[in-house]
């Protein structure tokens, strides 16, 4: 319950908005309670940071292993990534993405945190990829790991066109951008 509030905090204001006094005013806890959890702020944001990793990989990842393994597993990767936010009760979109922003200049723990959330991402649709290519489904010789670059590029820019410019069309252009960059990679010797 606390690491929920404490997501739904930094959804919502950021990372550095998220204090032991900010979550105890939210969870209607006390400031001693939540610092024995936590021992600090740093502490309090990591373990936010992980939680919402964790829900990440259970909202995205883990129901897209139901499906068939190469581009039909690639393909809902995407498609509950586009919808992860919402699905999970984040009324103010990604907060991984949100804290890759305030923290990507920032040394130490917490950019450490996020460093190996993204890097792990990358690798499994990587890896989604691969088994993609490994099925035929894509040819031998694609870049899996370029193609996992142009899609978190397309995922960050359905970001900024959904929750920045509030586009209504952002899912749309985005799963267009998805097709194109598979079908391409596809016609690709």
């Amino acid at each position: 319950m606390i690491l929920d509030a404490a997501l739904a905090q930094a959804s919502e204001s950021g990372f550095e908005s998220l204090t032991i006094g900010t979550l105890a005013a939210r969870t209607g806890l006390s400031k001693s309670g939540l610092f024995a959890h936590f021992g600090s702020r740093e502490e309090l944001q990591i373990a936010a940071i992980d939680r919402a990793a964790n829900l990440f990989a259970e909202t995205v990842f883990a129901p897209a292993l139901q499906a068939r393994r190469g581009l039909p597993r690639v393909r809902a990767i995407f498609e509950h990534w586009l919808q992860w936010t919402d699905d999970s009760g984040l009324a103010y979109g990604c907060p991984l993405h949100a804290a890759a922003i305030e923290f990507d200049d920032k040394p130490g723990p917490i950019r450490e945190h996020l460093v190996a959330h993204f890097d792990r991402l990358q690798r499994n649709l990587e890896r989604a990829l691969t088994l993609a290519i490994e099925e035929g489904q894509l040819p031998v010789g694609t870049d899996a790991a370029q193609l996992a670059f142009e899609a978190l590029g397309i995922v960050f820019a359905y970001y900024h066109s959904t929750r920045l410019l509030r586009r209504a069309d952002a899912a749309t252009r985005a799963r267009t951008a998805f097709d194109r960059l598979l079908s391409a990679a596809g016609t690709a010797a």
